[in-house]
């Protein structure tokens, strides 16, 4: 009988556990529950004021730089360095490259024409001239065009002009001689610096359509104090108070006369030796003829020896 009593007892406490157990099984996790709804809810609270103030900082900021132009423009600047980054980042190598050593605009700066837009003669002339002195025709062709134009500003044969150039550097625009005359014309930049000014300055020397420009006015001023082409031409190479010239005068009116066959459109060989000219209105009668192009002859090594001084003496 105690046996049952002791038994029934044990049954009850363990009831009596079991339930206060599952009490405090659902209160705990009641009040979890309460918790982590309450975390929840500040959290999310937090962030949408947090969100919210972002929102106001951005706004004020992008309302103050729209308000600065210098400041607007160094955040564009730095927002295309950044995004133009990223793509050279991912480019191949050579089209990095290619892309970093590009200069859309480096066209302006090349002297260069189509011969297509020439007139007639003047493409016939520059033609020719590429042939001849084996040169690519589109610089010729500005060249040419060039001498057009200053030719008939200055009152000067555009193909005088040409022929000077043709016997002074063969159309190199980088030629120098032993005493410092530059260019296609070769023009003594020292001597002439006053002429470069309005150019920028002396190293406008060798940009060609610059010296053609400068060398016209040197060659005009010489055959104006000459009085005549052919005494003129010995003026401009210095050798106005040599007894020769080295056959300078007669090398360019030689290639003068050749350019104004070709201009006519006649068959001018390219390896034309030796052409008769006369001397125009106002000259000296007969040239001399001119020697071929690659001879130089001891007086003509005379001439270019004392050029440098001679155009010093003569042109100041």
């Amino acid at each position: 009988m105690a046996n049952s009593q002791w038994i029934s007892q044990t049954r009850q406490v363990a009831s009596r556990s079991a339930a206060l157990a599952r009490a405090a099984g659902r209160s705990t996790a009641a009040s979890a529950g309460v918790f982590l709804r309450d975390v929840g809810h500040g959290m999310l609270e937090v962030s949408h004021n947090t969100l919210a103030l972002l929102g106001f900082l951005l706004a004020a900021a992008v309302l103050f730089v729209a308000g600065r132009a210098d400041l607007r423009h160094e955040v564009e600047t730095q927002t295309l360095g950044w995004l133009q980054a990223r793509h050279e980042a991912r480019l191949d190598p050579a089209v990095a490259l290619a892309e970093e050593l590009s200069e859309p605009d480096a066209i302006a700066r090349a002297t260069a024409s189509d011969p297509k837009g020439l007139t007639r003669q003047q493409a016939l002339v520059a033609l020719w001239l590429a042939r001849r002195y084996h040169v690519a025709p589109e610089p010729v062709s500005r060249l040419v065009q060039e001498a057009w134009e200053v030719g008939a500003k200055s009152g000067l044969d555009p193909t005088l002009i040409l022929a000077v150039m043709a016997v002074e550097s063969s159309f190199n625009p980088f030629a120098q001689s032993a005493v410092g005359a530059q260019g296609l014309m070769q023009v003594m930049t020292k001597v002439h610096n006053d002429k470069y000014e309005a150019f920028g300055g002396n190293h406008a020397a060798f940009d060609p359509v610059t010296n053609l420009r400068v060398g016209v006015q040197v060659l005009k001023e010489c055959i104006a104090r000459a009085g005549s082409l052919e005494a003129g031409l010995r003026y401009y190479v210095g050798a106005a108070n040599l007894n020769e010239d080295g056959g300078y005068a007669g090398k360019v009116l030689s290639e003068q006369q050749a350019l104004r066959l070709v201009a006519s459109g006649k068959n001018v060989p390219l390896r034309s030796g030796i052409i008769s000219v006369s001397a125009p209105a106002g000259g000296q009668g007969q040239a001399p003829a001119a020697a071929p192009k690659d001879e130089v002859s001891a007086p003509a090594a005379k001439a270019e020896q004392l050029r440098g001084l001679e155009r010093v003496a003569l042109l100041r």
